[in-house]
């Protein structure tokens, strides 16, 4: 008896993440512009300046670009579709871009879904949308209500950013990040990288890796999502444990051939039920 043909979803919802680096040209033209600096040079000026001042020798998203941008499809009934990293093997940061607000159109204009991505990653795309000169007005839909807009900060339909949900909407501060509220339910959170260390990665060639540390992120990013709807009532505790388990599958079938997915499942814990 033939089997029954895939049962085709829809593309509700994109949940994703960006890795970015330092623009070092962007970065000696105008932090050091009598100096002539090399781009790694005035990148290692400015990260030593930084940590002296702060503690931390992050350089501001207005002086970087994307090298790694993760994409999760999920269905409307929160399955789990694709996991993409856009132009993979080049790394190429306008191309990125344009596939990422091309593919936003093509599915429909999905609800975005990010942890801080109010904060970071959608500026981010924002600001290399109108540097490479992206027309994205579906996206600033400037003809329809503030409140109707994509963009705006309290439209959820638009984007949901779960550190906002968390914080309601920074009336609160959250302390440890994506990794705590991912260890909360027993998945990975982050392992032997952190976002502090793109950079350096970036300029050792590790690309794979930073393609791989992203896909982590983005698989975390959507297993908080589906706990944030069982809080929101709009699935059940079955459910969830359902398309988690629907998702570790589909993992598995790719893990062979990605080592990230690979050190992925082998951090994988299920999280227990403190009322069972």
């Amino acid at each position: 008896m033939p089997s029954a043909p895939p049962v085709k979803r829809d593309t509700r919802y994109f949940v994703f993440d960006i890795e970015s680096v330092a623009d070092g040209a962007l970065v000696s033209r105008l932090r050091y512009p009598e100096e002539k600096l090399s781009g790694p040079a005035a990148i290692a000026r400015w990260r030593a300046e930084l940590m002296a001042e702060q503690g931390k020798d992050f350089i501001p998203y207005t002086f970087q670009l994307p090298v790694s941008l993760v994409v999760a499809r999920v269905a409307a009934d929160y399955r789990l579709i694709d996991l993409a990293a856009l132009d993979e093997e080049k790394s190429r940061p306008p191309e990125i871009v344009r596939q990422f607000w091309d593919g936003w159109r093509k599915y429909g204009r999905p609800c975005l879904v990010t942890f801080n991505g109010r904060g970071f990653d959608l500026p981010l795309l924002e600001l290399c949308a109108f540097r490479y000169g992206l027309s994205i007005p579906d996206w600033y839909a400037e003809d329809q209500r503030s409140f109707d807009q994509p963009r705006n900060r309290y439209n959820t339909a638009g984007h949901f950013d779960l550190h906002e949900w968390f914080t309601n909407n920074g009336a609160s501060r959250f302390q440890g990040g994506l990794s705590l509220a991912a260890n909360l339910i027993g998945k990975p959170g982050k392992l032997d990288v952190a976002g502090h260390m793109v950079q350096d990665m970036w300029e050792a060639g590790r690309v794979a890796e930073i393609h791989d540390y992203c896909r982590g992120d983005v698989l975390d990013t959507y297993f908080l999502f589906l706990r944030s709807r069982v809080s929101a009532g709009e699935i059940t505790l079955d459910e969830e444990h359902r398309l988690i388990e629907e998702a570790r599958k589909w993992i598995e079938t790719k893990a062979a051939s990605s080592p990230g997915l690979k050190r992925y499942l082998a951090a994988w814990g299920d999280w227990k039920s403190p009322y069972a």
